[in-house]
């Protein structure tokens, strides 16, 4: 694997080089946020691990950035700061992946190689299916039980964004983050306009609802 070391302890991160080379890997380093996020937008790498404390540009905006950019390479958060907060904190900014300092290598070669297998999976998906919803990312379309769905640009994201989490609550921070590109809050209405819009479209003429609103946290797409 091609894997990119975003971390500004020079020690550190000369030390994940020479033990991911000896594991097999092409490890390259980055000493900051700034040149590492520069070197994962150009470059073609099939796992990220990223530092959350770097100089110029922090590892979670690092993150934030790429994946503002569609720049979907599975991240590896590493960090001193373990609490659940900063775990949740770390996966919800786009990390992929959280382990704490200070870690044995063997779990640490472990879990890159189980995202990279991840990556792998997710490249051949491009159907998403929800009960009787479909959307397809190639043909760029989406219908339910049969009956073509016509969805404006910023729809079919949303809806993209919640297949792929179906099952799982999305909350406002994650669709202004994901679908809208806005890494803080407007204080407008336009998620709940285009999430009504959206749910028409998904649900009228259909019995079953699909998509849910759970009070005070988000949104739920879900079949049945």
């Amino acid at each position: 694997m091609k894997i990119l070391v975003i971390e500004d302890d020079k020690e550190a991160a000369d030390y994940l080089k020479k033990a991911l080379g000896e594991a097999g890997h092409n490890a390259h380093v980055a000493g900051d946020g700034d040149t590492g996020f520069a070197m994962a937008d150009g470059g073609d790498y099939d796992v990220l691990i990223v530092d959350r404390m770097l100089p110029h540009r922090n590892g979670l905006t690092l993150i934030a950035d790429l994946r503002a950019k569609e720049n979907v390479t599975p991240v590896l958060i590493l960090s001193a700061l373990g609490e659940v907060d900063d775990r949740v904190t770390g996966l919800r900014a786009g990390g992929d992946d959280y382990l704490t300092k200070p870690y044995a290598f063997t779990e640490l070669l472990a879990r890159i190689e189980v995202l990279s297998r991840r990556s792998a999976a997710k490249e051949v998906e491009t159907v998403y299916r929800v009960g009787d919803l479909e959307l397809d990312r190639l043909s760029h379309s989406a219908k339910r039980a049969g009956k073509e769905i016509v969805l404006q640009p910023r729809e079919f994201r949303l809806l993209e964004y919640l297949m792929r989490h179906s099952g799982q609550v999305v909350t406002r921070t994650m669709l202004l983050e994901n679908v809208w590109d806005y890494h803080f809050d407007p204080q407008t209405n336009v998620i709940d306009v285009h999430v009504s819009r959206l749910r028409g479209k998904i649900e009228k003429g259909f019995e079953k609802p699909l998509l849910h609103t759970v009070r005070g946290s988000g949104y739920m797409l879900k079949a049945g």
